[in-house]
């Protein structure tokens, strides 16, 4: 494949962080609004410049609302998730359309360091996904020059997984941790491999820590050792704000005690711009994340081809239910019913689901097309609809639709 263009986007209602990744390059580089420093962090700001049609972002638009003795439009994501609209310079605003005018100036800032102006695929990350963000990113996307199928939103749990299985194999033999922390808390986030399967599955478990205004050191020692008791770990990884300022001292010794310890803040944005290389580069991949937003199981049809049954999956687990979808088209063999197997990927065990298509016109064996559509409704549960193609000019369609839902539940 030609060089891809990919960027990468960590944002939040405080401030984005952008990196760009050249795949003939050996690893992302990310934007600096400070040239030869690290200061990675742009304000969600927008600013415009009173009487004229001009917008500013970030530390511009922070110095602009400084001069007018105004704030600027800040919180534009959550805004735009709230459907409201902002008052500028007496103008009314849909804040989708700020954050949109936000975004595109971001990816014109890191086209003009990268080799193009448009991204082959834009990835963005959010600390949470919803339908309600599935949503507004997909109607923005047009307006930022790519197609929906450019855009790929992820969480920040999913966009570490990609950074760290990116790294040197050393740093994951054992379990790695992410400690995010942000106002008062700390989240810390431990990834682990399962090396039996084939892909070696990959599960995240997490929980949150109230840190105190004093005595952070010890808070955060005694958190490590907790959740470091009988475990192995190969690497750690520490972002955000809360460990600005040098207060780490016994903590960090503890840390870098026969294991790998890293400090940054453009983790998530690097691990976005991965994700895009493996999600719509194709890159080799031998991994399968089982995150809050990825399916579960994998959904599959058993058919024959060219004579030898196999099994072809309509949806993938480890695949983002929010936009997966899944479509084939078959010919029926046999009598009116198809059989869907949902199926864990660590799992020899399939739950199989036998639905029956009632009242579907009597044709000669192999004389009747179907259409199945697959669309989750959670990480383990289906909508499956299937509708009656006929089978061309000999056989008209009848326009029949069959839906069902399928869940897998774990016995217990």
């Amino acid at each position: 494949m030609d060089n891809q263009f990919y960027l990468g986007i960590d944002l939040d209602d405080a401030y984005a962080i952008v990196s760009y990744y050249e795949t003939d390059k050996p690893e992302p580089e990310t934007v600096s609004t400070v040239a030869g420093s690290e200061v990675f962090q742009i304000p969600v700001l927008l600013t415009k410049k009173r009487g004229i049609g001009q917008w500013f972002i970030g530390e511009d638009a922070v110095r602009l609302a400084a001069a007018q003795e105004e704030t600027g439009v800040d919180r534009l994501l959550s805004r735009a998730l709230h459907k409201e609209s902002v008052c500028v310079d007496g103008e009314s605003h849909p804040a989708s359309e700020l954050l949109r005018l936000y975004l595109k100036k971001l990816i014109l800032l890191a086209g003009s360091l990268g080799k193009q102006q448009k991204p082959d695929c834009l990835v963005l990350c959010l600390e949470e996904l919803s339908r309600e963000a599935a949503e507004l990113f997909g109607d923005l996307a047009p307006g930022l020059g790519i197609s929906r199928e450019q855009l790929i939103l992820l969480d920040r749990r999913e966009c570490f997984y990609y950074f760290v299985y990116h790294q040197d194999p050393a740093l994951t033999l054992h379990d790695v941790w992410l400690y995010d922390y942000r106002g008062e808390e700390l989240c810390c986030r431990r990834l682990e491999k399962e090396r039996r399967t084939t892909p070696q599955l990959i599960t995240l478990t997490e929980e949150s820590v109230r840190m105190p205004a004093e005595g952070k050191d010890t808070t955060f020692l005694r958190v490590l050792k907790e959740q470091f008791q009988g475990r192995i770990v190969s690497a750690t990884y520490l972002v955000g704000d809360g460990f600005d300022g040098g207060w780490m001292k016994r903590s960090v010794a503890f840390l870098c005690q026969g294991r790998r310890a890293f400090v940054g803040k453009n983790l998530y944005s690097k691990g976005a711009c991965y994700a895009a290389a493996v999600l719509a580069g194709g890159r080799a991949w031998n991994y399968v994340y089982l995150g809050d937003n990825e399916m579960k199981v994998n959904v599959s049809l058993r058919v024959l081809r060219q004579g030898k049954p196999e099994f072809y999956t309509l949806i993938g687990a480890g695949t983002n239910w929010y936009d997966a979808t899944g479509r084939c088209e078959v010919i029926l063999d046999g009598t009116p019913e198809i059989d869907f197997w949902l199926q864990p990927p660590n799992s020899r065990e399939a739950k199989v689901e036998h639905l029956e298509l009632s009242d579907l016109p009597k044709r000669p064996e192999r004389a009747t097309r179907l259409r199945i559509t697959a669309k989750p409704m959670s990480d383990v549960r289906v909508k499956v609809q299937i509708r009656d193609l006929g089978f061309g000019e000999i056989f008209r369609a009848s326009d029949k639709v069959w839906e069902y839902v399928m869940t897998y539940e774990e016995e217990s």
